[in-house]
């Protein structure tokens, strides 16, 4: 079974289980002992190797790898920021002052949408933050928890895959080999990420078309008549002390924090290393889950000392906020530890060598269709893993070694890029996709189910704009990529219009 294409099964059980059932836990929990299954069966151990594999390899792998674990420490210290913000009454000021300049449920969404590309760091970061500060604005304008889950989720990967200062850039340009300057060509393949482009281009064409489809229009007509009741949240916070600053400065001061975190991991500040004057090179060598622990720890420590100066929350109420932001987290800690143990029995079973080999197989004979080829393949390795890192890792070296110069090179790696996006934004499964839910405070599969026709719309049109580019490229890149921008543009508008239409005829109908 390794390194065949059952190394996949267990992912593929466990999403569909998910989005038949509506029940995320159990069904991750089903793939990772089919994984140990297969796994033993393949070693030939027998249960004490399954049991073993699963729980000492799986979940004790998982829990014990640093990198994971600063994720981890970084939700919770983010959680508890959380719950601080909403103590002192910053959440509820910002409410109040939203509704006074924030006058429509679009521009709630347009603010959202707009914070969101902001915030182009890193996406968990992003998930989180937009998260608490837009979720007061959107519930007021009844915005739906779904629709906020999904306007977070498409601006964290699509965002920041195509911002070269990011923890994503950092992560492409680690896995360009061969002594290339991993970030100029990262740079060089932004503007042919048609899915992260659309993506955004997408998502505010629908706010100002003023339509939903797909399970969203469901949770959207449910929150169409909003109430101008307060919320029993909202009453008690009217009279406190809490001020727009109470949210603003710790987030500011969070997003600056988590900048210097994450180049301090990487050098920045190391006299020793000839990198540190470079500050591009020292987010090249960024440790995200180091940096954003270092980030949001002294985030958290100048938010508690800000909030005691300004007698808003006294030093008990600051520390009760800690259990509180813990177990706010713990659905996405849960469902992130599984997510990773998952990962993991997939790559005992050698899921990446399996998908290596069909795309070093299809690179001799079909160069025009390459790109489009490459997308689909990193949209599959991405959903069934849920991981866009893992799939960087396998692809970026294949497509520089099988095409070492000339534009078919930048824009496949882009292809590679764009689809470990999309592939990361529909599974169920992905750290970001489970991360927008908990920002939002929305039922993960709601969410999922929801966004998949959204993300679905966008992938099928980018795989289109994948084959023109791939055919025109003998044109040139600048011609090629000029014609696949207006196909791919003209292509998006006109679906969605269809849409629209379609829905209308069927409303009168």
């Amino acid at each position: 079974m390794s390194g065949t294409f059952w190394a996949l099964v267990p992912a593929i059980v466990a999403i569909a289980l998910a989005l038949i059932s509506k029940e995320v836990y159990s069904s991750l929990f089903v793939g990772i002992v089919i994984g140990g299954l297969f796994y033993a069966i393949d070693a030939g151990t027998g249960f004490a190797g399954f049991m073993t594999h699963v729980f000492t390899d799986g979940f004790a792998g998982s829990l014990a790898d640093s990198y994971n674990v600063g994720i981890l420490v970084f939700l919770v210290l983010l959680g508890i920021m959380v719950a601080l913000m909403n103590k002192a009454g910053g959440s509820a000021a910002f409410g109040r002052w939203a509704k006074k300049h924030i006058k429509s449920k679009v521009g709630a969404q347009v603010a959202t949408i707009i914070l969101g590309i902001c915030i182009f760091i890193d996406d968990y970061f992003n998930c989180l933050t937009v998260g608490s500060v837009m979720k007061p604005v959107t519930d007021k304008y009844g915005v739906s928890k779904e629709k906020l889950a999904y306007l977070i989720d498409a601006t964290a990967a699509p965002v920041c895959i195509i911002a070269p200062v990011s923890s994503w850039a950092a992560a492409v340009a680690g896995f360009v080999t061969e002594g290339e300057n991993g970030i100029g060509l990262f740079c060089k393949a932004i503007p042919f990420n048609f899915y992260a482009i659309m993506t955004l281009v997408m998502m505010f064409a629908m706010v100002f078309m003023k339509f939903e489809y797909g399970q969203m229009s469901k949770y959207e007509k449910a929150l169409a008549v909003m109430s101008e009741e307060p919320t029993e949240e909202e009453a008690a916070a009217v009279d406190s002390k809490g001020k727009v600053i109470d949210l603003l400065l710790p987030v500011i001061v969070l997003i600056v924090f988590c900048v210097i975190g994450l180049i301090y991991s990487g050098g920045f500040f190391d006299g020793e290393s000839e990198s540190y004057l470079n500050f591009i090179d020292a987010f090249s060598n960024a440790d995200a889950s180091i940096g954003l622990l270092y980030g949001s720890f002294g985030a958290l420590i100048i938010a508690i000392i800000f909030y005691l100066c300004r007698k808003v929350l006294t030093f008990k109420d600051a520390a009760a906020c800690i259990p509180e932001g813990f177990k706010a987290m713990v659905p996405a800690i849960l469902i992130l530890t599984l997510a990773w143990t998952l990962k993991g029995m997939t790559d005992s079973l050698g899921a990446k060598d399996y998908v290596a080999g069909l795309v070093a197989g299809s690179a001799a004979g079909l160069k025009m269709f390459l790109p489009a080829i490459i997308f689909a393949i990193a949209c599959f390795l991405a959903f069934a893993t849920g991981t866009s890192w893992g799939t960087f890792g396998i692809l970026i070296p294949i497509c520089i070694a099988a095409f070492p110069e000339g534009a078919i090179r930048i824009v496949s790696i882009s292809a590679c890029m764009a689809g470990a996006v999309c592939g990361d934004h529909c599974s169920p499964i992905s750290d970001t996709t489970i991360m927008a839910s908990a920002g939002a405070q929305c039922e993960h599969v709601n969410h999922v189910s929801t966004q998949l026709p959204y993300a679905i719309t966008c992938a099928a049109v980018a795989f289109v704009t994948y084959l023109i580019a791939g055919i025109t490229l003998g044109l040139g890149i600048v011609a090629s990529g000029i014609i696949s921008w207006i196909a791919g543009l003209a292509l998006l508008f006109g679906v969605l219009i269809f849409i629209k239409n379609k829905q209308k005829k069927e409303v009168t109908a």
